[in-house]
């Protein structure tokens, strides 16, 4: 897909003020959905990559006289949620019909939440590279059911775009939703793509930390709609705002509010006008494309649901879930860098990354702090932006703790350790079964490096000579052969070591 005419990014913010806004969807992980009993394959350990159309019931299915029934533990989620959000919590609030064609909703409306949420009027904290600190404010967080998924076959992309046909699967249609929704953010400014990127790994860190759901946005089980419109500096009169929908990493949500703004400035700038639509975010050509015209809420015919009561939680229940709550977002970045004794730097680059969860947990599972950094912002980090992927998404937090702890008790290099990563990405198992299947453990047999050591020296008889000489660095020839000829499984410090005992070197 071609891309649009852009406007200069500097130049578009001279000209415009970005406004922004979000609607972030959090699958909840409980064992059943939001108004069924039906497994839900957004729970603990689920990966949506069960037989499609397997766990459902007539609920899901909007049969003829099927009633839906309030999932309590979702409910319960949805109120530590608003509650970590800073959100107030409605004494009563309802459940409504949104009314709209949905494909993968077989009944065509959807449980929603209105004009009475959950929750409601909180606000987020997030902290930029640059140290600058926003609070983002929240307008409502609430309870709805998720649709199920098309599969569209045929084609050249997998897009309903030239497909010959589609493939419903109602798996998904009634997982347990929280939709968190902010009021509108201005003042972002030429921050307006970090802000978004912050704010989305915020929520992200806040309902892992919460055990609340999965959060993985390549499983779905964290979707961002991410709104853009532009103010023309001098005035006050807002402008229209697009809806990229669906955006599934975090790096992406940067990547989009950063298209949108030049593409829309370039139009504004040219005398055109910014249609009021949803837009869909492709990951491959870094582009956004038409979607629908953005419905308003009138066009939903919103209606209270009638087989369902309103939820009226006690002020014992808020007071009791209030208790549980985990530590606030900024509190634990500065537990956790006290406690890591990271520079600001070297903490900002985890941050940075979307990383803190992970080198969190590698650090659970026994790896020391600066050996998670290292491994998650440096290799791991540059395989991801390989491949257009979030790290978090290649390798467990407890792999790479298995990895680190290998090379710590001297099985492998970091080269060696690479491959191994390598090998786990691909699939061939946990970091120590790739050391055995590969053979790729150091050799530590000295009789092995001497070997090595003497066949490198005859082929450079000149070298022992120059160390005796005091050319102590004329060993690293010979080191680069012998690691060579060992593929990379010796410890080169310790060649280093035999071959200065062989020059006889005092050093």
């Amino acid at each position: 897909m071609a891309k649009a005419d852009l406007m200069d990014y500097d130049k578009a913010l001279e000209l415009f003020e970005p406004v922004l806004g979000f609607e972030v969807h959090v699958e909840l992980n409980t064992q059943t959905k939001m108004f069924s009993d039906a497994p839900n394959p957004a729970a603990a350990g689920g990966s949506h990559s069960e037989q499609p159309n397997t766990m459902i019931t007539p609920v899901d299915l909007g049969l003829p006289g099927s009633l839906p029934v309030v999932n309590e533990e979702a409910v319960r989620s949805s109120i530590r949620l608003g509650l970590a959000l800073g959100c107030s919590i409605a004494p009563s609030s309802r459940f409504a019909r949104k009314n709209y064609f949905y494909p993968d909703l077989a009944k065509n409306y959807q449980i929603s939440q209105y004009d009475e949420p959950i929750a409601f009027e909180g606000e987020v904290e997030i902290e930029l590279a640059s140290g600058r600190v926003i609070q983002v404010p929240i307008e409502r967080a609430h309870m709805e059911e998720d649709a199920g998924k098309l599969t569209h076959v045929g084609g050249a992309t997998g897009r309903i775009q030239g497909a010959e046909y589609s493939l419903v699967d109602y798996n998904r249609a009634g997982v347990p939703l929280v939709e968190i929704v902010t009021k509108m953010i201005v003042g972002a400014e030429s921050d307006a793509p970090e802000v978004g990127k912050a704010y989305v790994a915020a929520i992200r860190d806040i309902v892992v930390a919460l055990g609340i759901s999965e959060a993985r946005m390549e499983r779905g089980n964290l979707r961002c709609d991410a709104n853009v419109s532009l103010k023309r500096r001098g005035t006050d009169q807002l402008g229209t705002r697009t809806e990229t929908k669906n955006v599934n990493s975090l790096r992406s949500v940067e990547r989009a509010i950063r298209y949108e703004i030049q593409r829309q400035a370039a139009i504004l700038e040219k005398g055109g006008t910014i249609i009021q639509e949803t837009r869909h975010w492709h990951e491959d050509t870094g582009v956004t494309s038409a979607g629908r015209p953005k419905s308003d809420a009138d066009d939903y015919r919103y209606f209270p649901e009638p087989d369902l009561l309103p939820v009226e939680p006690s002020a014992e229940l808020i007071e009791e879930l209030r208790a549980t709550l985990p530590e606030a977002p900024a509190i634990r970045r500065r537990r956790l860098k006290e406690a890591w004794g990271f520079t600001d730097l070297e903490f900002q680059d985890v941050v940075n990354g979307g990383l803190l969860t992970e080198v969190e947990q590698t650090v659970a599972a026994g790896a020391a702090p600066a050996q998670a950094r290292k491994w998650w912002t440096g290799e791991l980090t540059r395989i991801a932006n390989d491949r257009g992927v979030e790290a978090s998404t290649l390798i467990s937090p407890l792999h790479v703790s298995e990895v680190v702890a290998l090379v710590e008790n001297g099985t492998l290099t970091d080269r060696l350790a690479r491959q191994v990563i390598e090998g786990v990405i691909a699939g061939e198992g946990s970091p120590t079964e790739v050391v055995d299947s590969r053979g790729l453990k150091v050799v530590s047999d000295d009789s092995a490096l001497i070997a090595a050591i003497d066949d490198a020296l005859a082929a450079q008889p000149d070298v022992l000579e120059k160390i005796r000489d005091g050319k102590v660095q004329a060993a690293g020839a010979v080191i680069g052969a012998v690691m060579k000829a060992m593929k990379g499984q010796a410890d080169a410090a310790r060649v280093r070591e035999l071959v200065l005992e062989r020059a006889g070197s005092a050093e």
